[in-house]
């Protein structure tokens, strides 16, 4: 069986680097808020082209935060819109209105899946505050046009780089295009730790103290509270895992692309779509589309492969946003009932790459 991920492999891959870097933080009795901390932060930053990055507990803390020290600053208020892709994972959406700001649902290009940037503009009221753009299955999902929106609105560009960890757009980093970037370490993203883990990145000094001080349960200066914070930091144990794996990124990026490529120039069945490429892409997912997708699905079981829906059920049809239930979003509904994920990591072998690329165009379409 070709597994869709297993993290055994991937962590073995840098296995005596990442004991090494574990056992010198437990060995050095110090767990959080140090040296592996302030880094792999300072590592990160310089990585992403970014002044300032604050090591958070998970990736949808990182954008929650983001929000709050907004509310906080004075830029948004309870009740302001922040307009973001329907298509997207629900983290992307719950730090929206965890913050009791209301998310104002875009569909997506059918072709790239990533926000549409021609839909922006008609979606932007007197009360829109912010664009959250999401670099989805580690696509990147700025444009030019987009920047131009939020430039002549007066809007700030929040990116959830989630899973595109090391993607471009043209000279600069994905993370650093915007007035403030979320980043999520879960342990299967392109750079994962061995737990829950997250960071903010900004070239805003303001927000990056905001958000650091919130994230330490509202305090700047030991036992002093200026905010109603919380606890979200990122501990020393997985900071030094992050840091190590941080130096081979670029590399598993680029086995990643490979293995894409393979796919794309060898997969031939017509019922069978992949999507466009038109920007740059790391490939944390491979998504295909599939009008039979549940039967392909049980094929490639069936022929060995293990494959991922992302994701079934689109944000505004969870019961958890229940009151959405009358939008009708025809693109994005379309892409969650055909999306399938193929396996896509860099412990996969050419073989296996191949076995996979045999299994979909062995595929019947009924």
């Amino acid at each position: 069986m070709i597994k869709y991920l297993e993290l055994k492999k991937i962590t073995a891959m840098h296995g005596a680097e990442i004991h090494a870097a574990v056992n010198a933080v437990i060995d050095g009795g110090w767990y959080l808020q140090g040296e592996a901390n302030a880094r792999f932060e300072a590592d990160y930053a310089h990585y992403i082209g970014s002044p300032h990055c604050i090591g958070c507990a998970n990736g949808l803390d990182a954008l929650t935060l983001i929000f709050r020290s907004y509310i906080e600053i004075g830029v948004m208020h309870p009740g302001d819109e922040v307009i973001v892709p329907a298509n997207t994972y629900i983290a992307s959406i719950l730090s929206i209105t965890e913050n009791g700001l209301v998310p104002v649902l875009v569909e997506p290009d059918g072709e790239t899946l990533q926000i549409d940037d021609s839909r922006i503009e008609a979606a932007i009221t007197a009360k829109t505050r912010a664009v959250m753009i999401v670099h989805l299955y580690g696509r990147c999902a700025y444009t030019a046009r987009i920047g131009a929106i939020c430039k002549a609105y007066g809007l700030k560009l929040v990116e959830d780089n989630a899973q595109a960890h090391g993607c471009m757009y043209q000279d600069r980093r994905t993370g650093s295009l915007g007035d403030a970037a979320g980043h999520s370490f879960y342990p299967g993203k392109n750079l994962g730790a061995l737990g829950d883990a997250g960071a903010v990145t900004t070239a805003d000094g303001e927000l990056a103290g905001v958000v650091r001080a919130i994230a330490n349960y509202g305090s700047a200066q030991k036992y002093e509270f200026e905010y109603l914070g919380r606890n979200s930091r990122l501990d020393e144990i997985q900071a030094a895992v992050l840091g190590v794996k941080l130096r081979y990124l670029d590399a598993d990026n680029r086995a990643r692309k490979e293995m894409a490529r393979r796919y794309m120039s060898g997969i031939r069945q017509p019922a069978v779509r992949i999507p466009q490429t038109v920007r740059d892409n790391v490939f944390h997912i491979f998504p295909v589309l599939c009008t039979d997708r549940d039967h392909l699905q049980r094929h490639l079981l069936e022929a060995g492969v293990e494959t991922v829906i992302h994701y079934p059920i689109p944000p505004h049809r969870q019961k958890c946003y229940a009151g959405w239930g009358a939008l009708q979003l025809p693109v994005t509904e379309q892409i969650h009932r055909e999306e399938l994920s193929l396996p896509l990591n860099p412990a996969l072998t050419a073989d296996e790459i191949g076995r996979v690329i045999d299994a979909v165009n062995g595929f019947t379409f009924r």
